[in-house]
């Protein structure tokens, strides 16, 4: 792929929408065959899955593909356009524990469902039947996962070395997203649990684990998969660390006409993150009380918003995780200098990194 890289990752991009795009066709078609009730499912997980994400998960898997020696393949990108039905399992399921009302200036899969609850006058309870619905559409997504991964026509010796790191970023996920619902019950916030949480939760499967799963694609060589594993590992975990504490910023002082979030939802939520627990950890006496008066409160107002906010800045926390994502970026992109990565694929990998932590969704 001899194309600039904003260009090569913009096509990489737009031929994963177009698998995606194709697939559930397919199985909206397979849906309504089986009823005509389950047409409002097929029609939710579209518009979830077609309409927004940057769809960086199967980007950094065919980009780590291409960087262990693998020829542009139709049948690749297909088996790597099937993270994102991975991740739309997490985000489905996410916001349901964290009790979102909106995903990318929608109404998250449990509030479309109860909204069609209400709107076609159904028996029993709206909020559970959403969460119902939000739990079976995060499984069905899960399933749809595997199958669109074993549909993709790669070789089976292919597919064979793929599925255990698969495996493996699907527990890590699922560790990560209960550590998550953990820390939230406990009664002192930690800056070294937040950032295992950053770690298992969000970037081992956006970045290190897509990275293996593409090497797995392309490597028959034990020697040089593990020689791969090791240098995407390097260059993968720091970003992927990166990348959430961008999110942990963005959830607290992002511009809900870009992010698709109200103002300040993290802190509605009262979310445990990294930059949380540094504005713990630096807060004075008045600081500490303004989190607790404002932390976590449901009915949040903007003015309450604006002083949590004052306070995380006051605190130096912002700065600290902003210099922290620095950091970080700058110790990923240096584990990229290795005569194992030529330069077609180093500068995919670079612009591919820039996006992640300097996004604005």
């Amino acid at each position: 792929m001899n194309q600039e890289p904003q260009r090569a990752l913009a096509d990489i991009r737009m031929r994963v929408q177009r698998d995606l795009t194709q697939y559930l066709a397919t199985q909206t078609s397979y849906l309504g065959d089986i009823g005509s009730e389950l047409v409002p499912v097929a029609e939710a997980i579209n518009s979830f899955l077609l309409d927004g994400g940057k769809r960086l998960r199967p980007l950094f898997a065919y980009c780590g593909y291409l960087a262990s020696g693998g020829e542009d393949d139709e049948a690749i990108i297909a088996a790597v356009a099937s993270l994102e039905l991975l991740q739309a399992c997490a985000l489905i399921h996410d916001d349901l524990m964290d009790a979102s009302d909106t995903r990318r200036g929608r109404p998250s899969i449990h509030r479309w469902f109860e909204g069609l609850h209400q709107n076609e006058e159904l028996l029993g309870s709206p909020a559970h039947y959403g969460s119902s619905a939000a739990i079976l559409l995060g499984d069905l997504a899960l399933v749809w996962a595997d199958q669109m991964l074993h549909q993709s026509g790669i070789g089976e010796a292919a597919l064979l070395r793929a599925l255990p790191v698969h495996d493996e970023m699907r527990v890590e996920l699922m560790a990560g997203q209960f550590l998550d619902i953990h820390e939230q019950a406990l009664s002192t916030q930690s800056v070294a649990r937040s950032l295992k949480i950053a770690r298992y939760k969000s970037g081992k499967y956006t970045v290190e684990r897509p990275l293996h799963f593409g090497a797995s694609l392309a490597l028959a060589d034990p020697a040089k998969l593990e020689k791969y594993f090791a240098i995407f590992s390097e260059f993968g975990l720091p970003l992927g660390e990166a990348f959430q504490l961008r999110d942990d910023l963005l959830g607290v002082f992002g511009d809900p006409s870009v992010t698709g979030k109200p103002a300040g939802d993290d802190l509605r939520e009262g979310k445990r993150t990294v930059l949380m627990a540094m504005t713990s950890d630096r807060a004075n006496e008045h600081q500490e009380g303004v989190i607790d008066r404002y932390f976590g409160a449901k009915n949040l107002s903007a003015e309450g918003i604006a002083e949590l906010r004052s306070v995380i800045t006051d605190t130096g926390a912002r700065q600290h995780v902003e210099d922290l994502i620095d950091k970080l970026t700058s110790t990923s992109l240096d584990a990229l200098n290795r005569d194992e990565i030529q330069l077609g694929p180093h500068t995919l990998l670079t612009e591919l990194a820039n996006t992640a932590v300097q996004r604005t969704l």
